[in-house]
């Protein structure tokens, strides 16, 4: 049973180029793979979006059965961040959003322009935490339908 209101999950960076289109799309993958579809709304962005993904992030990401090939960078509002339940910055951020959203500074290094094995720890790191975020999401929804 859906809950009226999805849990908001943004990921940012500076050019949503790269960090934060790696945790969209794991993101994504956790969602359907707990099928948490119509309790979970994923949003990304960055400040300045560059204009396309970072080579590298694409072809690492594609190791690992992602294609970001056709994922255009964008532009993510203080709006829209403020309405999220969570927002987690990649390590550059300058964030300031109100106390009702959980904003996590996750301190991860660019991808862009290094060597694909420094991507790849990146990317393994990323998955990790977007695992976790994505049980204490299930956790926080399934609290939600007991206390309802």
């Amino acid at each position: 049973m859906p809950m009226s209101e999805p849990i908001r999950v943004a990921f940012v960076c500076v050019q949503n180029a790269g960090r934060s289109q790696m945790s969209t799309a794991f993101a994504e993958r956790e969602r359907a793979e707990r099928d948490l579809e119509d309790d979970v709304e994923i949003l990304t962005g960055g400040t300045h979006p560059a204009e396309h993904v970072h080579e590298e992030v694409v072809e690492i990401m594609r190791e690992a059965g992602f294609d970001l090939s056709d994922r255009v960078p964008k532009e993510i509002s203080d709006a829209e961040l403020a309405s999220c339940d969570y927002v987690a910055t990649m390590g550059c951020s300058t964030l300031s959003l109100d106390a009702e959203t959980d904003v996590r500074d996750w301190d991860l290094d660019d991808p862009d322009d290094q060597d694909l094995d420094a991507v790849r720890a990146i990317r393994d790191d990323i998955e990790e935490r977007v695992q976790a975020l994505f049980d204490e999401v299930e956790a926080a929804l399934a609290e939600q339908r007991v206390s309802s």
